[in-house]
């Protein structure tokens, strides 16, 4: 498997004659500073063992010596398929000992039933997604460095996230060249015949639809007017009325990139959130003397496919609950969408048996919402349409047209499941007919305006790129991911808003490099991709023509694209260090003013004219080259650098009067030279590195800090609603709340606005 947690959940259902291993994801990658592609000789990549993974390797080598038989059993879709092969690959495992193995979902019937029916690694798969990889590999990393020596160091570009990119720039625009339109509307409150003076029941809600026989137009106040005063001098006389009864057919189950959108709407996860918790579903939750069960089956799916079973299982599970009058006669099946591979389930419970409630004291909170979700979503999907009777009532005011509409519920079906469906009644007076005069109670005009269109959200994104055929469902969650960590969007208000840089990038790549950056050719290589999995083209192939029509392009843009780095726009403002001209410069947090006279004089100011903060001289020399150190401020606060920079790099902490910190020493000494080693800081946190560096590289991680003891809780006068235990106060990221004390048996909680710990000092 890749995931212990999987490896954990079937190693029970396999038991002590097999031995359950976890490579952890992807054991070999291509290198990360080269291409590693060989593009004059058929796309050969060089592939290396992943740092770090040397240790998994050699542990699993030391198993299979032990082993008569090897199953591979990474998740069922293109990139599980490479993850087995490179595993076979790396470990150099005989062909006639490696079996594939595949399930949908990981419980004990498909877990055993796919061990009894393996099958051989499937190439095909494999070279569909070592193509993926080496498409983005062959614009990655050449197209990268073309916007670093034209643009800013340090910019990237991505076959399919530039593409992303260009759509929320895109949106952007229209947004800030949008004219709003203004426009009225017009509603009448209207009662029945001898109910003008005192209303027996609801008035008649009426708007206007239609002016002398055309859809009513109302651009401005003065006709808003005009309208007005014609219906309050016309009867009001009811001209139809129309019943029907309409059915609403229960959703499909849950697809990647509905149940993204779902989770993202209604739950305000982001998408990386929702498939992390999915894949925690998927692979298995303990369930008590059940032990781990895998709850749902596989999360990356484009389908509406459910196995016959899991239909059976569900209509059961509906007739139940809730009666046979919301099992409907046949099945419900679900078309398939255009363009799906079809290759696996709808994303659905592994057992309808097992309802949210039932199982809320062994999920987390996450996975109890998703997992809540998706049960819900699924047992809607196999029950009876929801039943409405509408009426329409059409009235005439002097040639001015009005409609009502009211819709009653006649049977709720497969909205009796879904939670988040509102099916209040919308009902209409009685004794409506046609020929029935009304009278009038008001007549309300209001002026709206028309609004722009909305940013893109991480639901709508993904919406999109669906529509568009971009993307597939295992990378919805990696291009949403890359886009906003580039620096080309920001996501404020949970909506994506394009950055100056963003839009600087993206006019200069679609200029030069209009056939990459097309949604309709990113799409076309999806299908291609998909072609290759199908064994219906070569990947080579598809592999030489993109390069090709790639090659040239590159080359192009090479001579004709801006060169904003080295040729930058003047500004109308001097350097108050020099007296040369400070000209506007790019980088990924925008455009900033800097220097001409770099990198004699690197002063820098923010585009608005207020200073950056610049390097501090001081007295201080460097001990490595004997340049001056300077103060400068970083993420983690001020510290001590050579002036030399970049030639030299030497750094140290300083306390808050700039002077020198001692490093802080840790034991025992550098086992490779014998030199003290002291504690740095990363990004990953604090490590006892070698003061001899960077003569020696030696480091080690610092043992972790013991954890502070809890605090005790805090009670209050009250006792919990649904056990009857104590109450205490605890602490979230929100602040306090109220608590049951016997958690995790009892997770009942409730805000806590009232204590002192949560109103402001």
């Amino acid at each position: 498997m890749e995931s212990p947690a999987k490896a954990r959940t079937i190693h029970g259902y396999l038991g002590s004659s097999y031995v359950v291993k976890a490579s952890m994801g992807h054991v070999r990658d291509l290198p990360k500073n080269r291409l590693g592609v060989d593009l004059e000789h058929g796309f050969r990549p060089d592939y290396l063992t992943i740092r770090g993974k040397g240790a998994v390797l050699q542990e699993l080598r030391k198993a299979l010596r032990r082993a008569d038989r090897v199953y591979l059993a990474p998740d069922p879709d293109r990139e599980g398929e490479a993850i087995a092969w490179h595993l076979a690959e790396a470990l150099k495992i005989p062909p006639d000992r490696v079996h594939r193995v595949s399930f949908h979902e990981i419980t004990r019937r498909a877990v055993t039933q796919a061990i009894a029916n393996p099958t051989r690694l499937d190439l095909d798969k494999v070279h569909a997604q070592q193509a993926r990889r080496i498409l983005d590999r062959i614009v990655g990393y050449q197209l990268s460095p073309l916007l670093w020596e034209k643009i800013a160091t340090g910019l990237s570009a991505g076959r399919v996230q530039s593409v992303a990119v260009r759509l929320i720039v895109e949106r952007e625009r229209e947004i800030r060249a949008f004219q709003p339109a203004e426009y009225w509307r017009i509603h009448v409150q209207a009662a029945l015949p001898g109910e003008a003076a005192a209303p027996a029941t609801a008035p008649l809600a009426l708007e206007v639809k239609r002016v002398a026989g055309a859809p009513a137009a109302i651009p401005g106040e003065a006709a808003a007017q005009a309208l007005v005063a014609r219906i309050r001098s016309a009867p009001l006389e009811i001209a139809s009325v129309a019943t029907r009864e309409r059915a609403e057919k229960p959703p499909a189950p849950f697809i990647t990139s509905t149940l993204q959108q779902a989770a993202s709407t209604r739950l305000r996860f982001r998408v990386n959130r929702t498939m992390r918790v999915a894949q925690q579903l998927y692979e298995g939750i303990a369930l008590g003397r059940d032990g781990s069960v895998g709850l749902i089956t596989y999360m990356r799916t484009d389908s509406y496919r459910v196995a016959d079973e899991a239909i059976a299982a569900a209509r059961r599970t509906v007739a139940a609950t809730f009666g046979p009058a919301y099992v409907p006669v046949a099945p419900n099946h679900h078309a398939a969408r255009k363009g799906a591979q079809e290759a696996h389930e709808a994303i659905r419970p592994t057992d309808p048996a097992r309802p949210p409630q039932d199982l809320k004291e062994h999920l987390s909170t996450d996975q109890f919402k998703l997992y809540n979700l998706i049960y819900e979503r699924f047992l809607a999907s196999q029950m009876t349409p929801a039943r409405y009777a509408v009426t329409e009532v059409a009235v005439d005011a002097g040639g001015v047209g009005l409609e009502a509409r009211g819709r009653v519920v006649l049977f709720d079906g497969f909205t009796r499941v879904l939670s988040d469906r509102d099916e209040a009644d919308t009902r209409l007076p009685p004794g409506l007919a046609p020929g029935l005069g009304l009278g009038c109670l008001a007549v309300e005009p209001a002026q709206h305006f028309t609004e722009p269109p909305a940013r893109y959200t991480e639901a709508s994104l993904v919406r999109a790129l669906e529509k568009l055929g971009i993307g597939r469902p295992s990378t919805y969650a990696s291009i949403l991911s890359a886009i906003a960590d580039r620096g080309y969007v920001q996501v404020e208000d949970r909506r994506f808003h394009a950055t100056e840089l963003g839009g600087i990038v993206t006019d200069q790549l679609v200029q030069h490099f209009p056939r990459i950056l097309d949604p309709a050719f990113t799409s076309h290589m999806e299908v291609e991709l998909d072609r290759i999995a199908a064994a219906e083209v070569d990947w080579t192939t598809v592999l030489a023509e993109f390069h090709a029509h790639f090659r040239d392009h590159l080359e192009a843009a090479r001579h004709a694209m801006a060169d904003l780095k080295n040729h930058p726009e003047p500004s109308e403002h001097v350097c108050e260090k020099c007296g040369r001209t400070l000209v506007v410069r790019l980088s990924r947090r925008g455009k900033f003013l800097a220097c001409s006279g770099y990198p004699e004089c690197r002063n820098t100011r923010s585009i608005d004219g207020a200073p950056k903060v610049a390097a501090e001289p001081t007295d201080l020399v460097c001990q490595r080259c004997g340049a001056p150190m300077v103060l400068r401020t970083g993420r983690r606060g001020r510290f001590l650098a050579c002036s030399a920079f970049p030639r030299c790099r030497h750094t140290l902490d300083c306390d808050d009067q700039g002077r020198p910190r001692p490093p802080e020493t840790v034991d025992p000494p550098c086992e490779k030279c014998g030199e003290p080693m002291i504690v740095r800081c990363g990004r990953r946190g604090r490590f006892a590195a070698c003061s001899a560096y960077p003569a020696c590289r030696n480091t080690r991680s610092l043992p972790a800090a013991p954890a502070p003891a809890p605090a005790a809780a805090e009670k209050i006068s009250e006792t919990c609603p649904e056990c009857g235990a104590d109450m205490v106060v605890k602490h979230g990221r929100r602040g306090p709340f109220a608590a049951c004390s016997a958690y995790p048996k009892c997770r009942a909680t409730r805000p806590l606005e009232a204590h002192p710990a949560a109103r402001p000092d």
